[in-house]
């Protein structure tokens, strides 16, 4: 049986001290925020250091929530042999991380700001073609037609407003020229961009989440429900019930996911309907929508470009090749020895 023989309540100034006066061999902590700095910090000490998921370590909060308890409950999950811990994140990953989470709020405000000036003119009657590079060439053209029905009270505001989405514009692709600056330097990255439906975005969200080494994940399967791109599941028994998807984990990786499976999908749509030679991981996703619908198709073929993703970083080779040598061992596994 194990007790907690000392409690201390700690100022940032104190914390670190307190790990200098004392030989610490492990460290549990819960993976938020400043945590992956803090395990940097003390594994520079040679300190181990546990990250834990707080939505995991919640269950073993025993009544109310307070520091004391909150750290009792780290204890008592430490312990379970079935707790992953979080891998400590490099400063380039989060470094990566901060400029796909700048982006995007960059492009929620560039949505925004065009929404604002779609609803301002049809106000005055003048309809805006769907769209955001469209609708943003439009509504320039009315604001610099002086026979426009806008008026002149707010022409020069909506003006600025298309000026700030401009200027929001060029900063995304410069952001944009950074990531690929940064994509041609990592192997990982390379190795992710031969993937169908795998883009800039998508390979280096990837990297700056696994730092391209998936060696912790025990398979495929579970880097895909990582992602929250497996059924959620609900049985009992001798009964199974398999739903929709799960939903759980980073959900800015899975719509980046789900956005090139629906490139995918339609480009095999457009061969198809071409009459133009479709295989593989794309004629797979055609016969799913066949069976189902365009949405269940589009998630089921999310699920397996995770699961490629996972293949390629594992092996460190390009989908083609991967693809090859898949090929290459079911034709061997099928020839009858003499």
């Amino acid at each position: 049986h194990w007790r907690i023989v000392e409690t201390q309540r700690l100022t940032r100034t104190q914390f670190e001290r307190w790990f200098a006066n004392r030989a610490v061999s492990l460290v549990v902590m819960e993976a938020c925020g400043s945590a992956h700095h803090w395990a940097r910090w003390l594994n520079g000490l040679s300190i181990e250091v546990r990250l834990l998921p707080a939505q995991y370590v919640r269950a073993y909060v025993k009544r109310n929530k307070t520091d004391a308890t909150d750290a009792a409950a780290l204890l008592e999950a430490a312990r379970a042999s079935d707790m992953r811990p979080v891998r400590v994140k490099s400063v380039e990953q989060q470094a990566l991380q901060g400029l796909h989470r700048v982006r995007s709020l960059w492009m929620g405000t560039r949505t925004s700001r065009i929404n604002a000036l779609r609803g301002f003119l049809r106000e005055f009657g003048i309809a805006v073609p769907v769209g955001a590079r469209t609708g943003l060439e439009a509504i320039s053209r009315v604001l610099a037609d002086p026979s426009s029905a806008v008026p002149e009270l707010i022409r020069g505001t909506a003006r600025l407003l298309v000026e700030e989405v401009r200027l929001l514009e060029a900063r995304i692709a410069q952001l944009e020229r950074e990531l690929a600056a940064s994509a041609r330097l990592s192997p990982a990255c390379t190795t992710l961009l031969s993937i169908p439906g795998i883009g800039l975005l998508t390979a280096t969200a990837l990297v700056a989440a696994t730092s391209g080494d998936v060696t912790h994940f025990k398979d495929a399967r579970h880097f895909a429900s990582w992602f929250g791109l497996t059924p959620r599941e609900h049985s009992s028994g001798g009964s199974r019930f398999l739903g929709s998807i799960s939903k759980r984990g980073d959900r800015y990786l899975r719509m980046l996911l789900t956005h090139g499976a629906r490139s995918v999908l339609r480009a095999a749509k457009v061969a198809e309907a071409a009459e133009r030679e479709v295989c593989g991981v794309r004629r797979w996703a055609l016969d799913v929508q066949r069976r189902s619908n365009h949405n269940k198709a589009a998630c089921a073929l999310a699920n397996k470009l995770a699961r490629i993703c996972y293949a390629t970083l594992r092996d460190k080779v390009p989908f083609g090749e991967t693809e090859r040598l898949s090929r290459k061992i079911n034709r061997e596994s099928f020839v009858m020895p003499a």
